[in-house]
């Protein structure tokens, strides 16, 4: 059966370090660490989790970090904060601009919907002539 942390079904065929990297706000030295914590031997699969290891990680994750839903929505908080102050920040996030110095003239042009298509032969509005 598949461990169930966070609302979060982790992968059974995958090591439990990568496996808890699957819950939004672990990533993978948040993932040792936690498993450091509790003792649980990082190398174990997640299928291969006996309920009391399960326990451990499900209590260490609860009472150490912000995951999953929570997060989003203190995400989603800070985000409304700065469009609603009008900073520069807030109206980058707003416009769905890089926030954070990134330069746009070549990069990130698909996110602003600038994608440029080549020219191409020309070759088929020689055949409609015709």
């Amino acid at each position: 059966m598949a461990a169930r942390i966070s609302g979060v079904n982790l992968p059974n065929n995958k090591r439990i370090e990568i496996g808890l990297t699957d819950i939004y706000g672990i990533g993978l030295s948040n993932a040792q660490k936690i498993l450091d914590k509790t003792g649980v031997d990082s190398n174990i699969r997640c299928k291969d989790l006996t309920l009391e290891d399960e326990q451990k990680l499900r209590e260490e994750i609860e009472k150490e970090f912000t995951v999953e839903g929570d997060l989003r929505r203190e995400i989603g908080g800070s985000i409304k904060r700065l469009k609603d102050t009008g900073s520069y920040r807030g109206t980058r996030h707003a416009r769905r601009l890089p926030a954070r110095g990134q330069r746009t003239k070549t990069n990130n042009r698909t996110v602003r919907g600038n994608k440029r298509n080549t020219m191409g032969s020309g070759r088929r509005n020689a055949a409609e002539k015709t």
